[in-house]
């Protein structure tokens, strides 16, 4: 929701024709709850989808699964997760510089509604390394994961297979369900994060990027929390 009100609301209202609708510190605080809220979405649904896969893993050790039941061992992975994101993206405060308020440019030549930030090239390498690293981390670990347990449940599926034949019901077995489910989950994840975040390359690259390029990459980056 985070992610959706501090990225998708401005840019509807600049698609609609508002313009420079935010002062400096509105600038600075949509920004970096984007970015914030971007990643704590990201990291928090790997985590959801590794606990997942510890729970129907059978070789598991008892005590880690005790461990991962308890709310306390979640409020604490979640909590980190957002110190971690908050501390990441604190550069945005400072080089993000408020609304562009100038008549004479072109809607395609700058952000609907407020400008990017502009670190310097060190500091953009820098976080671009960070970004790429946390990211393809988060979703080698979502597609290992998903990975797991599909494996597990098709292997639990083999082994009551037998006791199944012999039922004359014809629905879809829970294990069919349940990895169906993942796929779709893990597919979409990856395809709508992949997809953004060269998208967002992509735009980085470009001196004068479309507002059509821009839209279409706003919609995919919303995708999947959609």
């Amino acid at each position: 929701n985070l992610v959706l009100c501090s990225k998708g609301v401005p840019q509807t209202m600049a698609a609609f024709g508002l313009e420079a609708f935010m002062d400096w510190a509105g600038c600075k605080l949509v920004s970096y709850l984007h970015r914030v809220a971007r990643g704590v979405s990201l990291s928090t649904t790997c985590l959801l989808s590794g606990f997942q896969a510890i729970k129907l893993c059978p070789s598991i050790s008892r005590w880690m699964e005790v461990q991962i039941r308890s709310p306390k061992c979640i409020v604490l992975c979640c909590f980190l997760c957002w110190v971690l994101h908050l501390v990441v993206n604190i550069y945005m405060v400072r080089y993000i510089t408020g609304p562009v308020n100038s008549k004479n440019l072109s809607m395609e030549k700058i952000y609907r509604y407020c400008p990017p930030p502009n670190p310097g090239n060190f500091l953009f390498s820098v976080m671009a390394v960070i970004y790429t690293f946390t990211d393809g981390m988060c979703l080698a670990l979502m597609v290992w994961t998903s990975g797991s347990m599909v494996l597990v449940l098709h292997r639990h599926k083999q082994r009551v297979q037998h006791i199944r034949s012999s039922s004359l019901s014809p629905r879809t077995s829970h294990e069919t369900r349940a990895t169906q489910t993942i796929l779709i989950l893990v597919s979409m994840f990856v395809s709508f994060h992949t997809l953004a975040s060269i998208l967002s390359y992509w735009i980085t690259q470009l001196q004068n990027p479309s507002h059509w390029l821009r839209s279409i990459s706003v919609l995919v980056a919303s995708g999947f929390m959609t």
